[in-house]
């Protein structure tokens, strides 16, 4: 059934409130850009979401979470989306868990990530567009361990993360590697992106690292991690596109023209009507994405290259509706509308934007 669970929906009526009041664009975005954060969200922010719960939902119990699945992530990013919160959790919370689960670094890990004081970034993307079929960084046998040469770039949160987590080829595939950011020979360049958060290049010359470094076995983790990120990634764009549409909606609602709101103009109404549409198509596409992930059906990465996709293309629609129904003023840093554009032109294209998913969607077919 496309719809929550009652547990389900208490999880969203709690995070709802919680990042309405605590990961506000005025206390969180405004805030860490406005002081030159070189993290770019709040570390206290990320702790006070472990002690609710929220950084362990995909962790086991044994390890300190809750043990829940993909619709419970997808639940708190979609309003991690809606107050365009900073903050670790898809990368950490999410990819990150799903790729150390089962491995011999989970135990090492995976109770700082429910606790809130652990971050990880994936390395994956090396050249301008995702597409990690495309890994040329290599993973080279070397005595009992590897040595890691290559680059990466567009690496979330990468240079304040404790722990990498780095695609890398090897002689019998692509691999994922845990690499401490302070190896020797590890280059980290942090970069500002269009919306004020934090990325960076990373540099690896002949880092050595131990065979143990190697996560799990062959590309699996890569897989999990990429399944995870990208449906999670889904919701946190469709709460994007919320959070534009009822910021625009309110302002319908107030701003007048020839003495009576814009909004009881019949060809605005006709936009948000279809813009409200489009929003609800892509939440179902990704809470059945997130479903399908949660039962281990076959049919998950099909559906997840939809919710990707969908979410992407709503999206986009969604902040330039927002952006020319604000007029004049949705182009100014004063009001928080244009940073909706600005994060939906970052995230659309993390794990992969629209056309990729398109374009892999065929391929299946």
């Amino acid at each position: 059934m496309l719809k929550l669970n009652d547990d389900q929906r208490m999880l969203q009526d709690t995070v709802r409130l919680f990042m309405a009041e605590k990961g506000a664009i005025s206390k969180q975005l405004r805030h860490w850009r406005d002081i030159g954060c070189k993290d770019g969200f709040g570390h206290s922010l990320w702790e006070e979401m472990g002690k609710l719960g929220l950084t362990g939902i995909l962790v086991p119990e044994a390890a300190g979470g809750s043990a829940l699945g993909q619709v419970e992530a997808n639940v708190v990013l979609e309003e991690i989306g809606r107050n365009l919160t900073p903050s670790p959790f898809l990368t950490t919370a999410v990819a990150a868990v799903r790729a150390l689960e089962g491995s011999a670094h989970a135990e090492k890990w995976l109770p700082g990530i429910a606790e809130g004081k652990t971050v990880a970034a994936l390395a994956i993307d090396e050249g301008p567009h995702h597409d990690p079929s495309k890994i040329t960084m290599t993973a080279t046998r070397s005595g009992n361990g590897f040595v890691l040469d290559g680059d990466k770039q567009f690496v979330v949160q990468g240079a304040s993360a404790d722990l990498l987590l780095v695609a890398a080829a090897t002689d019998d595939g692509p691999a994922l590697f845990a690499v401490a950011p302070d190896a020797s020979g590890l280059d980290i360049e942090n970069v500002t992106l269009a919306d004020s958060s934090k990325a960076a290049r990373l540099s690896f010359d002949k880092v050595e690292v131990d065979a143990d470094a190697q996560v799990g076995e062959g590309d699996a983790p890569l897989k999990r991690a990429l399944a995870a990120g990208r449906a999670g990634v889904a919701s946190e764009l469709v709460g994007v596109a919320a959070g534009a549409f009822e910021m625009t909606n309110a302002y319908l609602r107030e701003r007048k023209q020839f003495g009576q709101p814009i909004g009881s103009f019949q060809a605005l109404q006709h936009r948000a009507a279809h813009l409200y549409g489009e929003i609800e198509i892509a939440r179902a596409a990704t809470l059945k994405a997130a479903q399908l992930l949660d039962e281990g059906s076959e049919r998950a990465a099909m559906m997840v290259h939809v919710a990707k996709a969908k979410a992407g293309q709503v999206a986009r629609l969604a902040v330039q509706e927002a952006v020319q129904m604000h007029g004049g003023i949705g182009m100014t840093d004063e009001h928080d509308i244009g940073f909706y554009m600005k994060r939906q032109a970052v995230i659309d294209q993390l794990f992969g934007g629209p056309d990729f998913h398109a374009r892999a969607l065929a391929q299946r077919s």
